[in-house]
């Protein structure tokens, strides 16, 4: 499948992003890729390994005379987002992501595309399969579930990288060039409640809301889209203060790092009140589309009828809902040194209230971000509060250290440079209110200079997700000319 791609140019990126599509990788399914890899690299005659984590890391000694350059390490993760259209049937495990070019621009069909961070994978691939690209020593270092957690970088062994400048190919921005990011924590809230059936409430209404934009949670956190999560949590606290019903579930989003495209809840109600809570649904609605009409056009609230099941308790209902309208979501803080920068934010990703045989389980996950660590802190024990006041365990997950930008680095002067050279133009230099991998792995080395570059990639985390095809062609000229300028080690 996706056989086209091979038809663009430079080829050689293309081809090896075709692969990207066509073996499935989601995040936690990573090991197709990896192991295919690592056997693609061993027949090119270098050395790779896996490290206890599951990154792969493969090394590449310097074209002739050139041994004594820097080490380079070239960076990038194997995992994607799976995110999907309501209507796809599409099944991340297993099938190929389907690819087609519309005005200049790679999209899928339904799903998320990969780019993030496909493209700076395939990079690093047309570089270690290359012959005439003249470059220094270089490891290339391929990460897993840093969609999820980041895992793989937090776990990366110290000492086994022994590269001195790190170039992370997991940017969005052609023009851009980026220095620094932000940290975060994962917020993971669980509880379960006493099942009540309660005979008066005998029908029952699933209430959805779909057709939302989505998107990342760092970078599009400040364009002020819908997320469903957060709809859905103020729809049922205003229902239940304008009449009678049971919560029976909730189902919102599907990632804490990307902002909530759908949700359903399922009500339950006496027969006596459908038409007034018809009616007032339609009146919300109304409301709703007319508020995000500019952001989100398509935003649809839908209801039709479901099967009659087991609900909470009034009063945990309520607990329940007012919980989920005080959770933060949004920005928290914009950046009083960098215009233009989100600080801090948090992001109400997923929402789980299921009925089981016996009781009823809540499951919350939100993340927090921040450019500064003392926020990350903050501003998790502000979404902590409402969760711990009506019982819940409340977990601080995963979480990671911001990078703190160097604006005066060796690298970041090479970078300059180079981007002049081939573009035309200075870099912007930015920094990025995302988990980057860099703040955690230069961590572990800190004496490890890095920046972060990459092609426009617009939609990140949703299904509209797509990649410039021109922006590659010059994403792959700065790469290979900083390799080939490379200064040599000190």
């Amino acid at each position: 499948m996706n056989e086209w791609l091979e038809s663009l140019q430079p080829q050689a990126v293309w081809r090896q992003f075709r692969l990207m599509c066509d073996t499935p990788r989601p995040s936690f399914h990573e090991e197709t890729l990896r192991s295919y890899l690592f056997e693609w690299s061993q027949s090119l005659g270098l050395r790779a390994s896996i490290d206890a984590a599951g990154n792969l890391l493969i090394c590449k000694p310097a074209t002739t005379g050139m041994e004594a350059f820097e080490t380079v390490v070239l960076q990038g993760h194997l995992d994607m987002v799976a995110q999907k259209e309501a209507t796809s049937n599409h099944c991340f495990e297993n099938d190929p992501i389907e690819t087609y070019e519309q005005d200049g621009w790679v999209h899928a069909k339904g799903t998320t595309l990969g780019a993030d961070n496909g493209i700076g994978v395939a990079a690093i691939l047309a570089v270690l399969e290359s012959n005439d690209i003249p470059h220094g020593p270089i490891e290339a270092l391929f990460t897993i579930e840093e969609e999820t957690s980041l895992r793989g970088a937090s776990q990366l062994p110290e000492g086994i990288l022994k590269g001195t400048r790190l170039l992370n190919l997991d940017s969005e921005d052609r023009g851009d060039v980026y220095i620094g990011c932000a940290g975060g924590v994962d917020i993971n809230v669980s509880k379960r409640f006493p099942l009540e059936h309660e005979p008066e409430f005998d029908r029952a209404f699933l209430i959805t809301i779909t057709g939302l934009k989505g998107g990342h949670s760092g970078l599009d956190i400040n364009k002020g889209l819908a997320n469903a999560n957060v709809l859905m949590a103020r729809l049922l606290n205003d229902l239940n203060d304008a009449m009678d019903f049971r919560l029976s579930s909730i189902v919102g989003g599907t990632l804490r790092n990307a902002i909530a495209r759908d949700a359903n809840a399922t009500v339950l109600m006496n027969a006596s009140e459908i038409g007034k809570f018809e009616e007032w649904l339609t009146e919300q609605a109304e409301l709703y589309q007319q508020e995000y009409v500019d952001t989100d056009p398509n935003l649809s609230i839908s209801v039709s009828t479901s099967d009659v099941t087991g609900h909470l308790s009034k009063s945990d209902q309520t607990s329940v809902i007012q919980a989920l309208l005080s959770a933060p979501h949004g920005v928290r803080r914009m950046s009083p040194s960098i215009a233009n920068v989100v600080e801090t934010s948090c992001n109400l990703g997923v929402i789980r209230i299921l009925v089981n045989q016996a009781d009823i389980e809540l499951s919350v996950c939100l993340l927090v971000r921040s450019l500064v660590d003392s926020q990350t802190e903050y501003l998790a024990k502000i979404a902590k509060a409402p969760f711990q006041l009506i019982g819940c365990e409340v977990l601080l997950e995963n979480g990671y250290p911001g990078w703190k930008p160097e604006p005066h680095s060796n690298l970041l002067t090479h970078f300059h440079r180079v981007h002049e050279q081939v573009m035309g133009f200075e870099p912007n230099v930015k920094v990025i209110h995302a988990g980057l991998e860099c703040g955690i792995i230069g961590a572990k080395y800190p004496a490890m200079e890095m920046v972060s570059f990459g092609p426009n990639i617009r939609g990140a985390h949703s299904p509209s997700e797509r990649l410039q095809i021109d922006s590659v062609a010059e994403f792959w000229n700065i790469l290979k000319t900083l390799l080939k300028d490379t200064p040599k080690a000190v």
